[in-house]
């Protein structure tokens, strides 16, 4: 389901989990970039920095989710335990059932 992530994508759930302990700088670049979708130049312009110092901030970022997801896999376990619901809603047959088992996995899911 979610194993092959495309890198955006990747990004944008791992901040989605650990963006509070980026810096305020390093979210509001993140944001901005992954978010908004500015450019590294509308960026700079944008906080009185340089194009390069705005690179650096994201490569940075990047380099402490990756670091966070590495100790601590909530990312991980998140795609894993969307699979697992996946997998027990193709199980149930009927569709009262799986309209059941869906509003339940969902609020389990919810919890990450």
């Amino acid at each position: 389901m979610l194993r092959l992530l495309d890198e955006t994508t990747r990004v944008n759930l791992l901040y989605d989990f650990y963006g509070p302990l980026l810096t305020k700088r390093q979210r509001n670049v993140m944001e901005l970039y992954f978010h908004e979708d500015w450019s590294f130049g509308e960026i700079a312009e944008h906080l009185g920095v340089s194009r390069q110092g705005v690179f650096e901030t994201v490569k940075r970022s990047r380099e402490v989710l990756e670091e966070l997801e590495e100790a601590l896999q909530l990312l991980s376990k998140h795609i894993q335990r969307s699979e697992i619901a996946e997998a027990i809603l193709e199980q149930v047959n009927g569709r009262e059932e799986q309209e059941t088992v869906r509003r339940l996995l969902d609020q389990l899911l919810k919890l990450d």
